[in-house]
């Protein structure tokens, strides 16, 4: 509780292949996934924030209608998801796009939605898949900014990059994954000292 965990490696090392396993999205060969000491399952699922590597918009729907449509498939009432979209689009200096369709935004700005619809009922547990793609660097300093207060509040991160300075920055410890094996697995500072890199 309260830490962001780094999940490292190149492409096609199973990163996001791991993550949809944790979801429930993809059923695993063998071993089982455990969440706040329970078996994974659809109830489970609503505690869970994800934000995909790729791209899952509907890109003929308003942003606004967009993420009250998520917030509903995750439980919450209409003023619930209502209020917390715009709590979050404020928070992300997004509220002027309440009534663009997502094709009219930039990637980044699309990345910002996602962003929300990943924290937008409050989950417990949040999973982020290259969470900077298509970011500039005042976005992704917004976004870290926002991932460390979430931490703050208690929330748990799993954080997939490409990018080892984020892994630095806001990982408490980190996990490298190779061809679908540990390769590395501790905290940054145990792994730098075993290394030598400090």
């Amino acid at each position: 509780k309260g830490t962001i965990f780094g999940l490292i490696g190149p492409n096609g090392a199973g990163k996001t292949t791991l993550l949809r396993i944790i979801c429930n999205i993809l059923i695993p060969d063998s071993g089982k996934i455990t969440l706040f000491g329970q078996p994974i399952n659809n109830i489970l699922q609503n505690r869970i924030g994800y934000l995909p590597e790729e791209r899952g918009l509907y890109k003929k729907i308003k942003v606004l209608e967009h993420l009250i449509y998520f917030g509903r498939l995750k439980g919450m009432s209409n003023k619930e998801a209502r209020n917390s979209a715009m709590k979050w689009l404020e928070k992300l200096e997004a509220e002027k796009w309440i009534n663009k369709k997502i094709k009219e935004l930039s990637k980044g700005m699309q990345q910002k939605i996602q962003f929300i619809i990943a924290l937008i009922n409050s989950p417990d547990f949040i999973i982020l898949d290259e969470p900077f793609s298509g970011l500039d660097p005042v976005n992704m300093e917004l976004l870290k900014n926002i991932i460390l207060e979430q931490r703050s509040l208690g929330k748990t991160f799993i954080l997939s990059t490409h990018i080892m300075a984020h892994t630095e920055e806001l990982c408490n410890s980190v996990c490298m994954l190779n061809k679908g094996k540990v390769i590395l697995n501790g905290s940054i500072s145990d792994i730098k000292k075993s290394f030598k890199l400090v």
